[in-house]
């Protein structure tokens, strides 16, 4: 664990309080990780940049809903699992998808399945798919593009599920409903 304290639009460096004002505004409050990112500004600047991209893709919301759910569950990042099982549910993601993403199992769209185990095997196995990984996702009716697509999610997830390890974020209250434990916190029980 590091001590990353979180930091708050009083006592962010300069440069990173535009940033979390934007944040806040988004979210009604700045989330904790991002009151850690705030540290290294230009961190909290890349995290946001990422995620805007994100929203920027060939993929639909509710497949980018599950992208971050699917790289986080293989992440074992509670904190994100939390704060993006609300997220895809405000977003429109049905609730028995949103389960299965928490519980690690398929999700009953085979479209979305695909992209569920493609974002899940590329996380776990750091970019190296056997061919047939690839194949099955463009079998699904994805194109090259959202297999590069698929890399800028994992990119923004690597960065805020590490921050969230390193730092043991703690959840927000406004998260409280939503609070998720891996696997390894599961079978440690």
């Amino acid at each position: 664990m590091v001590d990353i304290p979180i930091r708050t639009l009083d006592d962010a460096p300069e440069e990173a309080r535009p940033l979390l004002e934007t944040a806040k505004g988004k979210f009604g409050f700045v989330p904790n990780v991002l009151g850690e990112l705030a540290n290294a500004p230009a961190a909290l600047e890349g995290y946001l940049t990422l995620s805007e991209l994100l929203g920027r893709t060939s993929l639909s919301p509710v497949e980018q809903q599950v992208l971050l759910l699917a790289i986080s569950f293989a992440n074992e990042c509670d904190y994100c699992m939390a704060a993006h099982s609300g997220g895809a549910l405000r977003g429109g993601v049905p609730q028995e998808t949103v389960d299965a993403l928490r519980d690690g199992t398929p999700v009953p769209d085979e479209r979305l399945e695909a992209l569920r185990t493609f974002a899940a095997k590329t996380t776990a196995n750091r970019g190296h798919l056997a061919d047939a990984d690839v194949q099955a996702f463009l079998g699904a009716g994805y194109d090259v593009q959202q297999v590069l697509e698929v890399l800028l999610a994992v990119g923004l997830k690597t960065i805020s599920n590490y921050t969230n390890h390193l730092a043991r974020t703690p959840l927000d209250p406004q998260l409280e409903g939503m609070a998720w434990s891996g696997p390894a916190a599961k079978a440690a029980e």
